[in-house]
C-alpha cells in the first residue's frame, strides 16, 4: 500500500463532512435526461456495469503486448485484425482505415566519447530474468527518437538541464555558449521535442537526452525487475516531431496521407528536427557527466548520479552518428460504429491508441483493453434490443506514438463529415492504479463531475469522484485544497496535446475529454522493452479493477452522451475558467511589468556585477525593454458577455426538454459552440493550431497554454501581437457568445 494512500486514509475522517451527499441524493438528476429518463437510465448503467469483466482485460492485454507492435511491424497489423474480428463479434459495423505515413527507423546508431578517454556507448536494453518478452530483441525497435534528422557530428558537450528556454536563459546569464556544441538534457522539464528545437535555436549541433534516476529510476524507489522504476539500461523511446506546429504525418500537412495524398518533399518538412536527436540510459550518460569540465550547476539542476553536476563546454568531446531508413508505410485504424436509433447524424466518438515503442501493455494497451470492454459491454445491451440515440464510433488508433499519426490522419480526412456530426470525443490512452484524472473542454465539465460521483472506487468503496476530491484537499496546493472545498465540481484540467484529442479539439473544435487513472503506478517503464504483460500486472493495475474503473467512467460518460435528451452542454463553468485564464495573462503582463523595471533599475545603478570564482560565472544581465500597458478591456467586456449569456442560456433551459426537429436543432448547436472557438487561421506561425482557448505551447510540446494566442505573445515579449491577439480572442469569444444566445431562444 503506498504512502499517498495511507495519508490519505488517515486524514479521510477529517474530510468526511464534505462528502455529506449521497450517491442516491445526486441521482435525482442527470445533466440533459428529463425526470422520466432517469430511472430507466440507472438501470441501463446497472446493467452495464454488471456485463464488465477484469478477467477480459487481462486475457486482452496479454495478448496483446504479447510481442513487440510498433507501427509497420507484422504483430501492429495482426492486433489490428484482431481488435476489428472482436468489434466485428460483438455486432459492430467495423473497418480498416489505411494511410501511408513517414515512419523513419535507425540503421546507424553511434554515440562516442572522443576525448578526454574513449568510450563508446552500449545503446541497448538487455533482458530482465522473469520477464520473457523483453528478449525479444529480434523484433523491438532499438532506442532511438523518430524524425530525428540523419547527421554525423562531433564537438565537445554542454549539460543544459532539461533544455527548456529558461534553461537556455540560465546559460546565457554564466556566459555558456552552446553554438558548435552538442547538448545533453535530462528528461523531464518539457515534451522531449523541445529538446532538440530549443538546442537547434542555440546553435547547437547535436542533441542527447538522458533518463536521470532523480526523475526516473533509483531516487523514486527500486528498478526493475525488483521494483517498477527505471533500471540503469532502460531508455524512453518518443518522437521528437514538431508537433506544437502541426501533428500527423510530416508531409501531409492538413490532409489525409491517403496512398494518393499529394506529398512535400522530406527536405521541406516542417517538423522534423534541424540537429540530430537520440535517447541514452544513465549508465550510458554517466561517463560523459563524469567528464564535464566548466562551473557547477545549480542546485536545481543536479540529478541522482553520483558524480558533480558541471556545465561542460571544452571537455568532454563527443561523436555523434545517426542514419535513418526513411520509410513509408501502412498503418491501420480500427472504426467500429454503432448507429443510433434516432439521431444518427450526431456522433458520439471514443478512441484509444493500440500502437506501442515496443510491447506497451501499459501505454497504450492498459487503455485500449477497457475501451474494448465498453464496446463489449454496451453490445450486451444492445442484445436485449436497447439502441442509442446517437451513434457511437469506437476507434483504435494507429501510430499514436510516433506523434498523433492515426488520430490526425483520420480527422483530416474526414474533417468535413466530423464537423457536421461529431458532438463529443472522448479519450484514453494509459491507465494504472490510483486517481480520476481529467481534462477536456470546460462545457462539459459539470457533466463529467456527476459521471465521476456514480462510480465506485475500487479500493475504497467511495466514488472516485470522492477519493480524487478528498486527495485534492489532503495533498493538494493551498489553491486547489480551498476549490475542492468550495466548489461543487472539481476543476478538470485545460487539454494542451501529447495524446489524440489533439485533432478533435485544437484543429476542428470537437468538444473532448481525455480520462484515465494513475498517481498510484509509479514506474520507469514508458517507451522501453520494460513496458511489458510482466511489469504491468506486478505495479501498474494488479488485478485490473482500475481498467474495469475506466471502463465505467468512460462507458457511464458514453452512454450518458448517447442516450441523453439533450446533449449535456453547460456554459457557466467554461466562463468563469476563461473568466480565469483572461485574469492570468492580465497578471502575466503586470508581473512582466514589474520584474523588468526592477531589473533594469538596479542594471542601470551597478548593482548587478559580474561574479567569477573557480565554481561560479556571472555576466552582467542585458536590460529588457519595458513593458507596456495592453489594452485588455475588449476581452473584458466579451468575457462579461460570456458570464451573462451562460446565465441566461442556463435559465432558459431549466426544466425544459423538447422533442422532434427542435430538440435535433438544439443539439447541433450546442455541440458547434465550440467550433466557435476554432479560428480557421489558427494560432500565430502555426495555423493547424485553430482552437482560441486551448493549445500545446510552442515550446512546452504537451503541456498546456490557455489563450495561447495572447499568452504566447506577452511571453515573447511581442507587445503589437499580443494587443492583436486580445482583440482576436475576444471577437472569437463574441462569436461563441452569438451561438449560446442561438441555443438559448430555442429554449
Amino acid at each position: 500500500m503506498s504512502g499517498s494512500f495511507l495519508r490519505f486514509l488517515l486524514s479521510f475522517t477529517l474530510v468526511s463532512s464534505v462528502f455529506s451527499q449521497s450517491v442516491s441524493i445526486e441521482k435525482k438528476q442527470i445533466l440533459g435526461f428529463s425526470a422520466d429518463a432517469i430511472t430507466a437510465q440507472y438501470a441501463l448503467e446497472s446493467k452495464f456495469d454488471a456485463s464488465l469483466k477484469a478477467d477480459n482485460l487481462r486475457d486482452w492485454m496479454k495478448r496483446l503486448s504479447a510481442r513487440p507492435h510498433h507501427l509497420g511491424s507484422p504483430y501492429n497489423k495482426e492486433n489490428a485484425d484482431f481488435i476489428a474480428s472482436q468489434f466485428r463479434s460483438w455486432g459492430y459495423e467495423t473497418k480498416l482505415e489505411e494511410f501511408q505515413v513517414l515512419f523513419p527507423t535507425p540503421k546507424t546508431r553511434i554515440v562516442e566519447m572522443t576525448a578526454p578517454e574513449k568510450f563508446t556507448m552500449r545503446l541497448n536494453e538487455p533482458q530482465v530474468a522473469g520477464d520473457a518478452t523483453t528478449g525479444q530483441q529480434t523484433e523491438q525497435l532499438p532506442s532511438y527518437n523518430a524524425y530525428s534528422i540523419d547527421g554525423d557530428v562531433t564537438g565537445p558537450l554542454v549539460y543544459v538541464n532539461y533544455g527548456t528556454p529558461a534553461d537556455y536563459e540560465e546559460l546565457e546569464k554564466r556566459g555558456i555558449d552552446v553554438k558548435g556544441r552538442i547538448v545533453i538534457s535530462r528528461y523531464g522539464g518539457s515534451w522531449r521535442g523541445i529538446k532538440p528545437k530549443v538546442a537547434a535555436e542555440h546553435g547547437a549541433i547535436g542533441c542527447l537526452i538522458f533518463s536521470d534516476p532523480r526523475n526516473d529510476g533509483f531516487y523514486q524507489g527500486d528498478v526493475y525487475p525488483k521494483g517498477a522504476y527505471r533500471n540503469e539500461n532502460g531508455v524512453q523511446r518518443g518522437s521528437v516531431m514538431d508537433m506544437p506546429l502541426y501533428p500527423g504525418d510530416p508531409l501531409t500537412k492538413g490532409i489525409g496521407a491517403t496512398k494518393d495524398a499529394k506529398r512535400v518533399d522530406r527536405r521541406n518538412a516542417e517538423t522534423l528536427t534541424k540537429i540530430p536527436v537520440l535517447p541514452i540510459s544513465y549508465s550510458d550518460a554517466l561517463p560523459l557527466l563524469k567528464n564535464l569540465d566548466g562551473a557547477v550547476v545549480p542546485e536545481t539542476w543536479r540529478g541522482a548520479l553520483p558524480v558533480t553536476y558541471h556545465f561542460g563546454g571544452k571537455t568532454p568531446t563527443v561523436r555523434m552518428k545517426l542514419e535513418f531508413n526513411w520509410d513509408i508505410k501502412p498503418i491501420y485504424d480500427v472504426i467500429a460504429k454503432m448507429p443510433g436509433a434516432e439521431r444518427p447524424d450526431q456522433w458520439v466518438i471514443r478512441g484509444n491508441h493500440r500502437d506501442a515503442w515496443v510491447n506497451g501493455a501499459s501505454d497504450p494497451i492498459s487503455g485500449l483493453v477497457a475501451l474494448m470492454e465498453e464496446a463489449r459491454g454496451l453490445s450486451e445491451l444492445a442484445k436485449t434490443g436497447w439502441r442509442p440515440k446517437r451513434t457511437i464510433v469506437f476507434a483504435a488508433w494507429d501510430a499514436e506514438e510516433e506523434g498523433l499519426i492515426g488520430s490526425t490522419e483520420w480527422v483530416e480526412t474526414h474533417a468535413a463529415e466530423l464537423s457536421q456530426k461529431a458532438a463529443v470525443y472522448i479519450n484514453t490512452d494509459s491507465n494504472g492504479r490510483g486517481f480520476l484524472g481529467i481534462g477536456g473542454s470546460h462545457t462539459l465539465e459539470k457533466f463529467i463531475n456527476e459521471v465521476g460521483k456514480d462510480i465506485p472506487d475500487p479500493q475504497t468503496k467511495m466514488s472516485v469522484w470522492e477519493r480524487t476530491r478528498a486527495n485534492q484537499i489532503v495533498n493538494g496546493s493551498p489553491t486547489s485544497r480551498k476549490e475542492a472545498m468550495d466548489r461543487s465540481d472539481l476543476r478538470i484540467s485545460p487539454l494542451g496535446s501529447g495524446s489524440d484529442y489533439t485533432p478533435f479539439l485544437q484543429h476542428l473544435g470537437i468538444a473532448s475529454l481525455n480520462i484515465g487513472f494513475g498517481g498510484e503506478d509509479g514506474g520507469g517503464s514508458y517507451h522501453s522493452i520494460y513496458d511489458s504483460f510482466e511489469h504491468y500486472q506486478r505495479f501498474g493495475d494488479p488485478g485490473n479493477v482500475y481498467g474495469v474503473a475506466l471502463a465505467k467512467v468512460c462507458g457511464h460518460a458514453t452512454l450518458r452522451l448517447a442516450n441523453a435528451d439533450t446533449l449535456p452542454f453547460e456554459f457557466a463553468n467554461f466562463a468563469e475558467t476563461v473568466g480565469g485564464y483572461a485574469n492570468e495573462v492580465m497578471r502575466l503582463a503586470d508581473s512582466m511589468r514589474e520584474e523588468t523595471k526592477a531589473t533594469n533599475q538596479l542594471i542601470a545603478n551597478g548593482m548587478l556585477k559580474a561574479v567569477e570564482d573557480p565554481t561560479e560565472t556571472y555576466i552582467v544581465p542585458k536590460q529588457k525593454g519595458n513593458v507596456p500597458f495592453l489594452n485588455f478591456a475588449p476581452l473584458q467586456n466579451a468575457i462579461t458577455k460570456l458570464i451573462e449569456s451562460s446565465r441566461a442560456f442556463q435559465s432558459a433551459a431549466k426544466g425544459k426538454h423538447l422533442s422532434g426537429t427542435k430538440q435535433a436543432e438544439l443539439d447541433k448547436l450546442l455541440y458547434k459552440t465550440e467550433r466557435a472557438l476554432a479560428r480557421d487561421q489558427g494560432l500565430p506561425r502555426r495555423d493547424w493550431f485553430r482552437h482560441q482557448i486551448y493549445a500545446p505551447g510552442f515550446y512546452t510540446g504537451y503541456g498546456v497554454k490557455t489563450l495561447p494566442g495572447i499568452r504566447e505573445a506577452i511571453e515573447q515579449r511581442n507587445w503589437t501581437e499580443a494587443e492583436e491577439q486580445i482583440r482576436l480572442a475576444a471577437a472569437t469569444i463574441e462569436k461563441y457568445v452569438a451561438e449560446i444566445d442561438r441555443a438559448a431562444s430555442i429554449n
